[in-house]
């Protein structure tokens, strides 16, 4: 997040608008989640784009840091924004986020906490993911809900 905390840098927590990337990933019915260092929660793996960077691009490098699983293709779902992607992150920076969202079904590697942005790996089958959800991947992982039941 090497641009984002460039920005941070000038102008400290106040809001910025955040573009990035993330992906659904799943397999045999299940949705691979993370569980968060930063709140605890459960997300998806995603992340901020970097100069340069297509959104594609951004959702390949952040599966791959965070997982270690190589994304073979993705399909577009869904782009977010608005005010239900606002989010102040526990150590206070807020930002609204535009995400757009993929849906990978075809990917390399075995899953593997990275340990820094990520505590736990774990698929969930659709019909019971967590409650506990990260506020800004909530609205994206409801909408997937929405078209998989």
């Amino acid at each position: 997040m090497g641009y984002i905390m460039e920005l941070r840098k000038l102008v400290g927590s106040r809001p910025l608008i955040m573009t990035g990337a993330c992906v659904l990933l799943c397999s045999h019915q299940r949705l691979l989640l993370q569980r968060r260092t930063d709140n605890g929660l459960w997300g998806l793996p995603g992340g901020s784009m970097e100069p340069g960077e297509t959104l594609e691009e951004v959702a390949i490098r952040e599966l791959l840091e965070e997982t270690g699983l190589k994304a073979k293709s993705l399909e577009l779902f869904h782009i977010f924004s608005g005010q239900e992607l606002y989010y102040k992150y526990p150590h206070g920076d807020e930002v609204y986020n535009v995400v757009t969202a993929y849906v990978c079904t075809a990917y390399d590697g075995i899953p593997k906490v990275d340990g820094d942005e990520v505590q736990e790996l774990r698929f969930f089958s659709y019909s019971e993911i967590p409650m506990e959800l990260s506020p800004p991947d909530k609205p994206v992982i409801d909408k997937f809900l929405e078209r998989v039941f």
